[in-house]
């Protein structure tokens, strides 16, 4: 971290001398093609200078990093509660009802057939990544409004660029007061929860925080409801606070801290082939196998908020501290695999972020920042397995290899954009970043950036873009085993190649319309994007071992392109929404961590060009919801959504050369809310989830990268009760 210190005590002047700023909310405010929506609209009436000062301040927080020509989609926390489970499911289950994104298995996500490749932000400031596979640090019960930005983004936005989850969180700004929830059913599952808000002059708090206990931890690896040895245990708490200081200045603080527990579900009814062996072990039912992984993050961002007539600042500081650690089932993993590997893996990361915009004329906004990163990753492997002859047949008893290393990371990103209004219905922007990051590898790249909005009439926006993008592979993933220890044991490689992966280069190309209907089509929006993009080292990542854990590859070439089309429509007690994407993405030549694929893998996808594992070729959500707003039901709403894929790719004649079959898969929800005498406030709900009970397979265990099958949930029943204090 020395080298990191002189550089953290020059950001904010860094930041001052580069401050810039965006184009107010009102000029480029859509949905989809054109502009991130603009903050979250108080559900009450100002009730004090206080609040005023404090929405004022929101605003200007959200000039310094507006999505002008990326493709945006933004979900509120009243939409959220209206969706199937609520604030009670993953986040990743939220963003799942967005357009061009898909599911995979382990919760993750795929953007535009991007394996990962997400970046989150907590009110703009950028949160590191962590080592979590299964567990999901960041919970829908702190969403105030979500925004999934991706296209061509300008400049702000870099490093992870699939797509920028961008939240603004609670603050309790209008709340004094919370609630407790109670929700279970199916699956075993037990989740008790709460939130609490509070303002009181110029202070605002809102803390959340959850336990959940399941059965269903883990997506089923065969299909059953309630998957054999899939217990889990998650606990997640989060904490907003901030101190108005005058009429143009903020500071805050965001912390928060996940720890989950999780049982690795077993395949029923499997024995070991025999290949290897253990005096005294004539049999190991597979259900019999008892493999765990633990994972833990906490998290700070701390922030300081300036904003006086054309300047507007926000200098942060933040820090991510995450674990993982797998115990294997050693005599299970020896006799099935050869290997049984504890594994146990640490990430701490540090860094500033400075960031400013400066409003120059009105045809011209300067926007500017600076971002410093240090990061410290360890690996500490303790490995059992089997020495072998030169047929690579068992020859003695199982020993241990300890490998245990670690490394330093140091990313440093700056950025200069100019918001150049050329008439009252087109906007420019265009502007450069530049990121070095030295880690593994030592790699730099300076990015041009260009987008045009254009809105001849009301209601309607096209947008056309261009962006220039650097993602390095995730740090804290890279593999750094020691390929030399294994020689001659059962964890050998048979391909002994490891090219450290490099960091992705793209071209990005990016086209969309949005069009907001009028008279009696009021409410209703369409939207239009496509896109294509050109990559060279092309990022992937695959589950390779017994712990699971993803490791990173690099493709030499990819070709990724696609269309989006959606649909929203709002209006009284109804909303609704309709989303549908067609991608393909495709790519050539394992070139980097090449020993863990076969060779007849690497020849072939040297000389072919081959679908990638996530590649999802249509996908699909929509969803409803309706208000009762009088009568019996008043209080009552009824929401329904739906989730399509044509299927992921698994193996085939070639690798990735076949795709899974289609599913759907429908869920139900139904909530009350009454004012009860002695009682007070309370709100009753029933999700539905899957509700014809489809089953269907997110993976099947084949295809380039992929450890094991994994199923869709099955239909579950769920009941809640919040009581409001």
């Amino acid at each position: 971290m020395s080298r990191l210190r002189p550089l953290l005590a020059a950001v904010s002047l860094s930041a001052l001398a580069l401050a810039a700023a965006p184009v107010l909310a009102e000029d480029l405010q859509a949905t989809g093609a054109a502009a991130q929506a603009s903050p979250p609209a108080p559900t009450a009436p100002a009730p004090s200078e206080v609040v005023v000062t404090a929405q004022r301040l929101n605003a200007a927080r959200a000039t310094i990093q507006p999505s002008l020509g990326a493709t945006t989609y933004s979900v509120d926390n009243a939409a959220i509660q209206a969706l199937p489970g609520a604030d009670n499911q993953q986040l990743s289950q939220v963003v799942l009802q967005l357009p061009g994104v898909s599911q995979d298995g382990f919760g993750q996500l795929h953007v535009r057939d991007d394996h990962n490749g997400l970046q989150y932000r907590l009110n703009g400031v950028i949160l590191p990544e962590g080592i979590s596979v299964f567990g999901q640090t960041l919970s829908p019960r702190l969403v105030g409004r979500l925004s999934l930005i991706t296209g061509a983004m300008p400049a702000q936005y870099g490093l992870r660029t699939a797509g920028v989850i961008d939240i603004s969180t609670k603050s309790g700004l209008f709340d004094n007061g919370g609630q407790v929830s109670l929700y279970g059913g199916s699956h075993g599952d037990y989740e008790p929860s709460f939130e609490y808000g509070a303002h009181a002059g110029d202070n605002n708090l809102f803390v959340s925080g959850d336990f959940k206990r399941t059965q269903l931890g883990i997506d089923s690896v065969d299909g059953s409801s309630t998957p054999d040895h899939d217990r889990s245990n998650q606990a997640s708490l989060f904490v907003y606070g901030d101190h108005n200081i005058g009429e143009n200045d903020r500071v805050s603080v965001i912390a928060g801290y996940s720890d989950d527990w999780f049982q690795i579900p077993n395949p029923v009814g499997l024995q070991p082939s025999g290949q290897w062996t253990l005096p005294g072990v004539a049999a190991y039912p597979s259900q019999t196998l008892d493999e765990t992984q633990r994972e833990i993050t906490g998290y700070a961002i701390g922030s300081w908020l300036h904003d006086e007539g054309k300047l507007t600042l926000q200098n942060s500081v933040f820090a991510r501290y995450s674990t993982l650690t797998y115990r294997p089932d050693v005599t299970g993993e020896l006799l099935y695999n050869g290997i049984a590997q504890a594994a146990a893996k640490k990430d701490f990361a540090v860094g500033v972020q400075s960031e400013g915009v400066y409003r120059l004329s009105d045809a011209h906004t300067l926007r500017a920042g600076v971002i410093l990163e240090g990061e410290r990753a360890t690996s500490n492997t303790t490995t059992e397995v089997f020495p072998v002859n030169g047929a690579g047949a068992q020859a003695g008893a199982p020993i241990t290899i300890v490998d245990n290393g670690g490394r330093n990371q140091f990313t440093y990103s700056a950025y200069a954009q100019d918001e150049w209004k050329l008439s009252p219905q087109l906007t420019l922007n265009y502007g450069l970043r530049f990121d070095d990051v030295n880690g593994y590898r030592s790699e730099l790249q300076l990015s041009p950036r260009i987008n045009a909005v254009w809105q001849p009439i009301s209601g309607l926006a096209a947008h056309v873009g261009y962006a220039r993008y650097f993602t390095p592979p995730p740090f804290e993933l890279v593999g750094s085993a020691s390929l030399a220890k294994f020689a001659g044991t059962s964890a050998a490689p048979v391909t002994t190649r490891d090219d450290t992966p490099r960091a992705e280069r793209q071209n990005y190309y990016d086209a969309g319309v949005e069009q907001k209907l009028g008279g009696v089509f009021k409410g209703l929006t369409l939207g239009v994007d496509a896109y294509y993009r050109v990559s060279h080292e092309l990022l992937d990542e695959g589950q390779f071992g017994a712990p699971i854990i993803l490791t990173p590859f690099n493709y030499e070439r990819g070709v990724i392109k696609g269309v989006e089309l959606s649909a929203n429509y709002s209006h009284g007690p109804i909303s609704t929404y309709i989303n549908f994407a067609a991608e393909q993405a495709k790519a050539e030549t394992i070139t980097s961590s090449q020993f863990n694929f076969s060779p007849s893998d690497l020849a072939y996808i040297a000389d072919h060009t081959i679908f990638l594992d996530h590649n999802q070729t249509y996908t699909g959500s929509a969803g409803a919801s309706y208000k009762f707003l009088d009568g019996p039901l008043n209080g009552t709403t009824a929401g329904v959504d739906v989730l399509y894929g044509s299927g992921l790719r698994r193996a085939g004649a070639v690798p990735n050369g076949d795709a899974l079959p289609p599913y759907t898969q429908v869920n139900l929800a139904f909530s009350h809310k009454a004012d009860l005498p002695v009682v007070g406030k309370l709100e009753a709900r029933l999700d539905i989830i899957n509700v014809f009970d489809k089953l269907y397979e997110i993976r099947d265990g084949t295809g380039v990268g992929v450890g094991a099958p994994e199923f869709g949930p099955r239909r579950g029943l769920f009941v809640g009760m919040t009581k409001d204090f």
